[in-house]
């Protein structure tokens, strides 16, 4: 094994019940499943190595936090090869559980491998363009009008502050466009950094999503509340609540400063939206209306 690709921690394996009412029908929207690396393997341009965490760790967590629903995403060390998130979305569906997935793929992928995907609870393509091993930008045209077709959607891993034209590339696209972990920039940069307010103004003009997620990898913070987080999570529910909805990230890959509690990470939700009922749209409403729940 390449010894130059660090390891990540674990998730912690004790998470807390969260300190408020998760509504029926809430949904995680941003998670992964890893391993075990002796039947499903990395793909060795990676930029990290997790540790397992199994579809049944998964579940544990959700039913700790009072979630119902879920959508998987595929993971830079994957690459392209599906197969264990499929076997995962198999699983949870024979449970009679709401789950669906975010797949990657190559530009010059099949139909019969996306009618596959989809069959297999996929609806949507994740586009990484911070860890090797993701999809590229170029491949984005050539798969553009073919996720139209299908009613899927885009969805980004990309630092808002460093990726030139990301604007106007992104309201040139016919699919809708979801936005990872609140645009993935440092809370050093500030609120009126450039990138950011793009970000405010596609999500305004209804251009884009964005998941409340990953608070640890852009605050300048080492623990929850991450309280330079509160005013950019904020920016963007006041952009436009419609297109926001909240992930988990579980199991948390790849990352710098030490290893939240899942609960502590969903009670963030409750610091930055403090109305239930605006919360409970961003729990339950708007992701069934994007992943078809």
């Amino acid at each position: 094994m390449d010894r130059s690709i660090p390891f990540c921690d674990a998730a912690d394996p004790f998470p807390k019940s969260p300190n408020f009412v998760v509504p029926a029908g809430a949904c995680d929207t941003h998670a992964h499943v890893f391993g075990p690396q002796c039947r499903y393997d990395y793909t060795p341009n990676r930029s990290y190595t997790p540790p397992d965490a199994p579809v049944g760790s998964y579940l544990h967590l959700h039913q700790q936090l009072g979630i119902e629903r879920g959508v998987l995403v595929q993971p830079s060390i994957y690459g392209t090869d599906n197969q264990l998130q499929l076997d995962a979305l198999n699983h949870l569906r024979s449970l009679g559980k709401e789950y669906r997935g975010v797949a990657v793929v190559d530009a010059d992928v099949s139909e019969a491998e996306l009618d596959r995907l989809s069959d297999g609870g996929h609806c949507g393509v994740r586009m990484n363009l911070l860890f090797k091993g993701g999809i590229e930008w170029r491949d984005v045209a050539a798969l553009a009008d073919r996720m139209a077709a299908r009613n899927w959607h885009l969805q980004f891993l990309v630092d808002v502050s460093e990726f030139e034209q990301l604007e106007e590339r992104i309201r040139a696209l016919p699919v809708p466009v979801v936005i990872d972990h609140m645009g993935h920039m440092s809370t050093a940069k500030g609120l009126e950094h450039p990138g950011f307010q793009a970000l405010l103004r596609l999500l305004a003009d209804g251009e884009a999503w964005v998941k409340l997620s990953g608070a640890y990898r852009v605050t300048t913070e080492q623990h929850p509340p991450y309280s330079d987080v509160t005013s950019f999570a904020q920016a963007l529910v006041e952009a436009n609540v419609e297109q926001c909805v909240w992930g988990s990230d579980w199991p948390h890959p790849h990352f710098s400063i030490p290893m939240p509690n899942d609960g502590d990470l969903l009670d963030l939700l409750a610091r930055w939206v403090p109305d239930e009922a605006v919360r409970n749209r961003i729990l339950v409403d708007n992701p069934a209306r994007l992943y078809g729940f």
